[in-house]
């Protein structure tokens, strides 16, 4: 009688064979589905169609008086630094309204410390030795590519169900002055969807770090992003929390419009201390006389207040939601039972994490670009691409249609019980 092993190792034979011969059917299909990226589809964009429309030739004055088409400005209108404000709940004398793209802003303001000396030290990261940034993982990867261009070293740090692992991030700022930063996702994280709990945001704003000139790097990009309206989430205002612990430079905060309106023609902001603001200023106008004013105007005439943020941003999650309620139906439907496979149920964001057998989404990656289906790559959600279980895949549900989607996760879950089979043969 044969073993439970053998009967086992038989069946896996079988559903490999199976899927094998799928796996032929869907390269023969001539596939071109891509999940690579975040990107809002057409009838999101379409949602902000009267942004081409909402200024008319005669409107181009600011509230203050300024001439949006001239120079200058380099805060931004006053209107959109209120927008702002109200979205993330902070003064507007602490925001600075600025050209379309957040990532920009940020990329800009590493280089800053790296060159120039940051409030609460005399020198600049750079003069100071080899610069080394806190990066929770899996973390969103066009961060770590910033990080990684600019020559800093980058720390992984493991992310929980509240946020990352606040024990390690306190041991590691406390010990090490050469640690100047951290980046952070505090709604809806790249690509986990996990909101910080306030008790990690307590800690982030309080702990105790060896260098005067540490920096929190939060973006914010997902603040109104919710997928369920009636579970929309939220975390204390950051920059007056810091402020209660006496660390009140310890933020630079960014958002935009980039998901909210078009994507590639928003307008996005930075949040800071009076001092952060300042020092960026003086550096700033070296590079630009201000911002594309009028873009922020049509922005304001179309977005008007924060109500009217939530009111397009419902429009958003009603087209946002089936897509990951297919998604997340599939992956339960083809994976319940594939071993060492679980994923995240985001509330919110733009991304489903899928964990996959450990030393396989590679593989799997792989084996689904064969098919058609354009994956991002695996290990990427880490810093140098460097996932050490091999097992992390974002999946970006927002711009295929429906019926493309459908087919995307269904290769995609037979790449994963093929991977995984594979790897029980051997």
């Amino acid at each position: 009688m044969p073993s439970n092993k053998a009967l086992q190792m038989k069946n896996v034979e079988a559903e490999l064979q199976k899927l094998e011969a799928k796996f032929e059917e869907y390269k023969s299909m001539g596939l071109n589905l891509n999940m690579t990226r975040g990107k809002p589809c057409s009838e999101q964009l379409d949602l902000s169609a009267e942004l081409n429309t909402c200024l008319a030739a005669d409107d181009y004055l600011a509230e203050d008086g300024t001439d949006c088409r001239n120079y200058g400005g380099l805060d931004g209108i006053p209107e959109a630094r209120r927008l702002f404000a109200e979205l993330l709940e902070v003064p507007a004398e602490n925001i600075m309204a600025a050209g379309n793209s957040s990532l920009n802003l940020m990329y800009d303001n590493v280089l800053r410390a790296l060159l120039f000396a940051l409030p609460g030290s005399d020198k600049s990261w750079s003069a100071q030795g080899q610069v080394k940034f806190i990066c929770p993982s899996p973390g969103y990867d066009r961060h770590f590519f910033v990080t990684q261009s600019l020559g800093i070293e980058m720390i992984p740090v493991a992310m929980t169900a509240e946020g990352p692992d606040m024990d390690e991030v306190e041991k590691m700022v406390a010990a090490d002055p050469m640690i100047k930063g951290m980046w952070s996702v505090p709604v809806y994280s790249n690509p986990d969807g996990i909101i910080y709990s306030e008790a990690v945001c307590r800690r982030l704003a309080s702990m105790k770090t060896a260098a005067a000139d540490f920096r929190i790097f939060l973006d914010n990009a997902y603040n109104v992003h919710y997928l369920f309206p009636e579970h929309e989430n939220k975390i204390p205002e950051m920059i007056s929390l810091c402020a209660e612990y006496g660390n009140e430079n310890r933020i630079f905060e960014f958002a935009s419009t980039s998901k909210i309106t078009f994507a590639g023609g928003g307008m996005a902001c930075i949040a800071a201390s009076t001092d952060n603001l300042n020092w960026i200023r003086k550096h700033m106008s070296a590079q630009t006389i201000g911002p594309d004013k009028l873009n922020q105007l049509r922005h304001v005439r179309f977005l008007k207040n924060a109500e009217g943020v939530n009111q397009l941003m419902a429009k958003h999650a009603d087209i946002l939601r089936p897509k990951f309620v297919l998604v997340l139906d599939l992956l339960e439907k083809n994976l319940a039972d594939c071993p060492e496979c679980h994923w995240t149920r985001p509330e919110g964001g733009y991304f489903i994490s899928v964990f996959v057998s450990k030393g396989t989404a590679s593989e799997v990656v792989r084996l689904a670009n064969e098919c058609g289906v354009a994956l991002t790559p695996a290990g990427n959600t880490y810093p140098y691409g460097k996932d050490p279980d091999n097992s992390n895949i974002r999946l970006a549900p927002s711009f295929p249609p429906l019926d493309e989607l459908k087919l995307a996760i269904e290769v995609f879950c037979d790449c994963v019980m093929l991977a995984t089979l594979r790897k029980l043969k051997q």
